[in-house]
């Protein structure tokens, strides 16, 4: 699972800190009790946003008498210092850590923090999208993370919202109203000229939905050289960005923001881009007083992946065996249709992707959407990324940075790009 972050100084410390050190004795968690026999009293489980597994642990706790504690941060640029802090020390780090997509590239540099999961666990090579199991692998072959969700598009939209505004209400006309981003940016207009208002909450979840739905290589190439001046895909969603921007269709609130998080509540804005994972972020901002009102309907376009995790094991964790056999249990294919039904991340299992109960699911909270069927259906369509070591701070400390300094009209179109080329080159070095 994604969630936009800035970096910190005391998180590129950290970092440089860990790949100084190499792989680290094994100090575990403090916490962590050991009962007679060698099994653990409690394991812990590190994850950020939400991943759904309140439910899913009890079943575990009772079938395995091992506690389960679930240590949740709500926002990835809170949540990644707290794991390369843990990494640094030798101490700290939960038995299950959830590594996002960008964090797990990152990491895979210095893959002894990590414990190979493939002695650990059954043999599941077969069992998940195949270029999301690849990507769990470290340079070396070692299995590090386990497949958790992956993030397909689509829209998250109020249907009140719409209706004041006069444009169609029903998921089916509404995802007609925009077959391609140009149509998109045209009902953007339309709603702003109804309401004064922006549809969308910022610029940079366009860019972001845009530029995953290219596929290829982004800010890097396959050699791992920044190329974020001449990424075609980059370009792509830059051009797509400044052209929302240019309409006036955005409310301006930068994501993962004070103000963009009571937006939801407030009627702020009328649409976001929802990766599946974003689904219980929405709910959880938008509260209880607004069930019903918000619905899915396709992105611009028909597909494309922002975001995903994979739950890993450290190799500081006292029970590793037994947290390898965790995490297999959390990404199974049952607990996944489970996962996704609590909270919004996509299966990534294959077996999860066939079962009925999954493709029958309907969102109570999004005015019932179909959204097994809606996020199922676009998961083939998915091309696959290359991201690179340090896509996460390219992205999200001089892509978004730049795009956003040109919504609020704080720079120009050309000194914008030219920011944004000049922080990548720094942002992206390693």
């Amino acid at each position: 699972m994604s969630v936009t972050t800035r970096r910190t100084r005391l998180a590129a410390a950290a970092l440089a800190a860990v790949t100084a050190i190499g792989g680290l004795a094994a100090c575990g968690n403090d916490d962590d009790a050991t009962e007679s026999g060698g099994k653990p009293a409690k394991l812990v489980v590190d994850t950020f946003g939400e991943f759904g597994y309140d439910e899913i642990v009890k079943q575990y706790e009772k079938d395995t008498g091992i506690k389960v504690e679930l240590r949740k941060t709500a926002q990835l640029n809170e949540y990644r210092p707290k794991i390369v802090r843990a990494l640094a020390t030798g101490k700290g780090a939960a038995d299950v850590v959830a590594l996002e997509e960008g964090i797990l590239n990152e990491f895979k540099a210095n893959p002894a923090n990590w414990a190979d999961l493939g002695p650990l666990v059954s043999d599941h090579s077969k069992d998940y999208l195949p270029w999301k199991w690849e990507l769990g692998k470290a340079p070396d072959g070692r299995l590090i993370g386990l497949p958790t969700d992956v993030g397909s598009l689509a829209v998250c939209y109020r249907r009140d919202l719409f209706e004041a505004a006069k444009l169609p209400t029903e998921r089916d006309q509404v995802a007609a109203l925009w077959p391609d981003w140009n149509a998109f940016i045209e009902t953007g207009k339309k709603y702003r000229a109804a309401t004064g208002k922006g549809l969308l909450d910022s610029v940079t979840t366009a860019s972001s939905a845009v530029m995953f739905q290219q596929g290829g290589d982004l800010f890097y190439d396959k050699q791992d050289n920044v190329i974020a001046d001449t990424s075609a895909s980059v370009k792509t969603a830059w051009d797509t960005a400044i052209a929302m921007a240019d309409a006036n269709i955005t409310a301006e609130t930068a994501t993962w923001s004070p103000e963009w998080s009571a937006g939801f509540k407030q009627g702020t804005f009328a649409a976001t881009f929802c990766p599946s994972w974003m689904l219980g972020i929405v709910q959880e901002n938008s509260g209880p007083e607004n069930k019903g009102k918000w619905d899915v309907a396709p992105v611009p376009g028909g597909a494309g992946n922002w975001g995903g995790s994979w739950l890993a094991v450290p190799t500081q964790s006292k029970h590793p065996k037994e947290a390898a056999k965790l995490a297999e249990y959390l990404t199974n294919a049952q607990n996944q249709v489970a996962a996704f039904k609590a909270k919004g991340p996509l299966p990534t299992n294959l077996e999860a992707l066939k079962n009925p109960e999954f493709l029958a699911y309907t969102n109570e909270y999004f005015n019932n959407a179909p959204t097994g069927k809606i996020f199922g259906d676009s998961v083939a369509k998915i091309q696959p990324l290359h991201l690179g070591p340090k896509h996460q701070a390219v992205k999200e400390n001089a892509f978004e940075p730049a795009l956003r300094s040109y919504e609020s009209g704080q720079s120009s179109k050309d000194k914008a790009w030219e920011q944004f080329t000049k922080d990548a080159k720094t942002q992206g070095a390693f």
